[in-house]
């Protein structure tokens, strides 16, 4: 009997929402002013858009 291969257990990452990319409001100037906003990589998941499972 052929032996079944278990996956590790991912579940998406929280900040990103499963989707690798977080969006940060820019501010600029003396008052800190909204000037936009500036999408980068997850530092929770490093852009892979799921957490491992803790083992």
């Amino acid at each position: 009997m052929a032996r079944k291969t278990s996956k590790p257990k991912t579940r998406p990452c929280e900040p990103c929402k499963g989707t690798g990319e977080v969006s940060r409001t820019v501010r600029v100037g003396r008052k800190q002013r909204v000037a936009g906003q500036q999408t980068g990589i997850c530092l929770g998941c490093l852009g892979s858009g799921e957490i491992p499972a803790d083992d």
